[in-house]
């Protein structure tokens, strides 16, 4: 009888402890990277799937999260909803705890349902719409909302000497590109100048392109505000050049891309763009990545890999304070967190997954982004 209870009595104690060691996970951390690396908008999603890739390559090479590797699962939505959507389910099904991306506000828009139904926390290192803004959902966003943005670029703009105003916008981002025509034609009506054409286009469609520069007023034109990709701004410059149209021209945070210059040369000279970061920046943090990006990549970093650097650092620190956990547990973990050390500036979330960061105003010159002072 002492025999059997003393049996009983050890196997109390050691069963929980053997069933907890079976269920420990040892294998990698599998998280997901959503972008757009084909087609026009390529650039964005290249740029942050790099900067996710030093993310990671720099905490696995510190022991990773908990002691375990971190995997990145990467997919390609092409800047088509139907696409993205399909991609989400595929990284689902890989068993990914979180997501870094989307690169647009129109496949953020997209595939909200998919992550809300998973419960899938979700960081977009550039989704800017304000219709994504203050909702209590399963999206993080790393950059402010577009209001942030337009206000500042309309007041450089009317500083420099915008009156009369056209502007030329992409709908296959529309979330982004109306909200930006938007803000930034109430931004510049309060300032005293006038919106006197707004042409729309749709990227990939050649024809749409000339339709668009076409309609607009052969004179009078003194700023046109482009919203679109890098690829398709310089492209509308050179249609408005071709056609006569010598106005001076400024562009939404979309183009800010190292695409613009590399494309662009003499043609985007004198532009101004939104920017999210200060690529002369003396911050050692950035210094390093910055040094480390042109190693590997043999190109300068730009704004979306630096969010992306920025929104998978964040994540993972947050997955370690989760104890390894997604879900509501990842979510808890990211709004409780921060400020998370940034590359340029300490920044965190607010109550509904939104930030508040500093824009900057650059201006193309001799073929580098420059901040105005």
């Amino acid at each position: 009888m002492r025999r059997r209870a003393a049996t009983q009595l050890l196997m109390s104690l050691t069963l929980p402890t053997l069933l907890a060691g079976c269920g420990r996970e040892t294998g990698p951390l599998r998280i997901g990277y959503l972008g757009g690396l084909t087609g026009r908008v390529a650039d964005l999603g290249e740029s942050g799937r790099n900067g996710v890739m030093l993310a990671v390559e720099a905490l696995n090479a510190e022991g990773g999260v908990l002691g375990r590797q971190v995997l990145v699962e990467y997919a390609d939505d092409g800047q088509d909803p139907a696409k993205a959507k399909a991609a989400v389910k595929d990284l689902l099904q890989k068993k990914v705890l979180l997501l870094i991306g989307p690169m647009t506000s129109a496949m953020a828009q997209a595939v909200l349902p998919e992550i809300e139904g998973a419960r899938l926390p979700t960081v977009s290192p550039t989704a800017t719409a304000t219709s994504l803004a203050g909702l209590d959902d399963m999206l993080f966003r790393v950059a402010p909302s577009v209001k942030s943005y337009s206000d500042q670029i309309a007041r450089a703009d009317y500083q420099a000497g915008a009156r009369r105003v056209a502007i030329v916008l992409d709908l296959g981002n529309r979330a982004f590109s109306e909200d930006w025509t938007l803000q930034y034609g109430e931004a510049l009506r309060r300032l005293g100048a006038e919106i006197v054409s707004e042409q729309s286009f749709t990227s990939g469609d050649d024809a749409s392109y000339s339709r668009a520069i076409e309609a607009l007023p052969p004179h009078g034109i003194d700023t046109l505000m482009l919203v679109a990709s890098a690829v398709d701004t310089v492209r509308l410059i050179q249609t408005a050049r071709n056609r006569g149209l010598a106005p001076r021209f400024s562009a939404s945070s979309w183009a800010g891309t190292e695409a613009l210059i590399q494309l662009g040369g003499k043609v985007v000279e004198g532009m101004f763009i939104a920017q999210l970061f200060d690529r002369d920046s003396s911050n050692p943090e950035y210094l390093r990545f910055a040094a480390r990006y042109r190693e590997r990549f043999n190109q300068e970093p730009g704004f979306a890999s630096l969010g992306a650097y920025d929104a998978t650092s964040a994540a993972l620190d947050a997955l370690a304070r989760s104890s390894g956990q997604g879900g509501e547990a990842l979510k808890k973990a990211l709004l409780q967190g921060g400020p998370y050390a940034g590359l340029q500036e300490r920044w965190q979330f607010d109550s509904k997954g939104d930030t508040l960061r500093a824009v900057r105003i650059a201006e193309v010159r001799d073929g580098r982004f420059k901040v105005r002072n």
